[in-house]
């Protein structure tokens, strides 16, 4: 991307006057480095999703945004509903809450040692992963229906967890306001028996290292120490989630012209909030988060019984379970007033700084963790939420390292044995279904995930707490 085509507001933040249809500025957070090796239609996303009706105060981008459907992955707008904003599928994306769930173990770095061979091959006998997935709940009827409604909540009760988990989860472990009603039969057919399963692509089950501590406090209040041993769990609402946004992409499309809605982008479809296909689509769009939650619940209970396997002396606890792939109904204070936005976060999480009481008491004080994975052979980080976010972004912040390449590319520069030999010789144990897999998501593929976190902190958006080393990682 080209700089002169930006105005520098400060350190790694970057404005895009409004022009033609753009109805805000864009703004977009990242080191200068970053913005330069983003492709340009990262460029024409932000202004494009500035167009949209209803949009407060800016079109946002994280320092690791990419190319993506209608909205950069990265980015983030907010919409008033009262002034004709919009819900747009395209802004929540395919994989609908998407999110990343981090455990603390008990352990440290030479409990494990001695037995990483034998953990790395019960995880992956354990954790169904790959391309159409199935795991060995079957879900019909009545049970789909709660599923849907509860999330994480039906899950614990189904004996899937612990009630304490869900403290710690995002929603409490349950999105209100989903209408299971919304959500088709061909979206129930594809999720029946892929709950409890990762996945494919970028999705992944992985034990870390904590090799380094920035925040001593933050890092006390999460139960973070360097040495421990956690395991971070990147999935989310599967076949469902990708059957509701197809589905809801082609009405809003074709629904556009009626509630005069010029696109600028047709991967931007949206519908007026206050709609009955807006409100059909948050309904849907609820249960997948439903869906995505109670699927990284079951996940837990099969990795904990996988480490109670292998290693009896371990206690697999929540830290924190955040979604990265969503549109919320949120409170944020715009022009001194407090008001009820619906705010998109495709490819970004949720911030939340020091005293906001939707934080778990015992993060109250510190701010919300905010997990970003890396790739199999980098770091992965653990931020908190800051007060300032809340003027940054609505509360927002990255999600990741953000891809360099598409999978393509990486498939044409990788070979998928070739990168799992490399990573074995760096004491990075990688399990897979397929080595077409693993090349895609090869280390090379992705940004520095340094470089991304250290914006994201220099913006403001979120402070730095542990940086987390990958020892065994189960590929999707």
């Amino acid at each position: 991307m080209d700089l002169d085509r930006l105005r520098q507001e400060a350190e790694d933040c970057w404005r895009i006057e409004p022009a033609g249809a753009m109805r805000v500025p864009g703004i977009l957070y990242a080191n200068s480095d970053l913005v330069r090796a983003m492709d340009d239609k990262v460029y024409e996303q932000i202004c494009n999703v500035a167009a949209l009706p209803g949009i407060v105060a800016a079109s946002y981008a994280m320092p690791d945004a990419h190319w993506g459907y209608g909205f950069p992955i990265g980015g983030v707008a907010a919409f008033d509903p009262e002034q004709g904003g919009v819900v747009s599928a395209g802004g929540v994306g395919f994989d609908i809450s998407c999110g990343v769930r981090t455990l603390v173990t008990g352990l440290k770095r030479a409990d494990i040692e001695a037995k990483r061979e034998r953990l790395a091959d019960t995880l992956f006998a354990a954790i169904p992963a790959g391309l159409g997935s199935t795991g060995a709940i079957r879900l019909r009827g009545g049970e789909m229906d709660a599923m849907l409604a509860g999330g994480a909540k039906w899950a614990v009760r189904r004996g899937w967890g612990r009630p304490e988990d869900l403290d710690y989860t995002e929603e409490g472990g349950c999105m209100a306001g989903a209408v299971p009603g919304e959500v088709s039969e061909q979206a129930r057919r594809r999720q029946r028996d892929e709950m409890g399963t990762l996945g494919s692509g970028n999705h992944y089950l992985e034990v870390q290292e904590v090799v380094a501590i920035h925040d001593t406090t933050a890092a006390e209040a999460f139960g973070l120490a360097v040495g421990d041993i956690v395991v971070s769990i990147h999935c989310g609402s599967r076949g469902l989630g990708h059957q509701i946004g197809t589905e809801f992409l082609r009405s809003m499309a074709m629904a556009a012209p009626r509630h005069g809605i010029s696109l600028p982008d047709r991967e931007l479809a949206c519908a007026p909030i206050r709609s009955p296909l807006g409100e059909s689509y948050l309904g849907a769009m609820r249960a997948g988060i439903n869906c995505a939650l109670a699927n990284r619940q079951i996940l837990t209970h099969l990795a904990r019984h996988a480490f109670e396997r292998v290693l009896p002396q371990a206690d697999l606890q929540v830290l924190y379970d955040v979604s990265h792939n969503t549109c919320k109904e949120e409170e944020h204070e715009v022009d001194g007033k407090p008001v009820r936005l619906f705010v998109h976060r495709k490819g970004a999480t949720r911030a939340l700084g020091p005293g906001h009481p939707q934080l778990p008491p015992a993060y109250r004080e510190v701010g919300q963790p905010v997990l970003i994975g890396g790739s199999m052979g980098t770091a992965s980080w653990i931020l908190a939420g800051t007060r300032e976010s809340e003027q940054r972004a609505f509360s927002s912040a990255c999600h990741g390292a953000g891809r360099a390449m598409s999978r393509r590319k990486a498939t044409k520069q990788w070979h998928g044995r070739q990168v799992i030999d490399e990573l074995a010789a760096r004491g990075i144990l990688i399990r897979s279904q397929s080595y077409r897999g693993v090349a895609e998501e090869a280390p090379g593929a992705y940004k520095d995930v340094d470089a991304v976190v250290e914006s994201a902190e220099t913006a403001g958006l979120a402070r730095k707490v542990a940086r987390l080393a990958p020892l065994i990682c189960v590929k999707g």
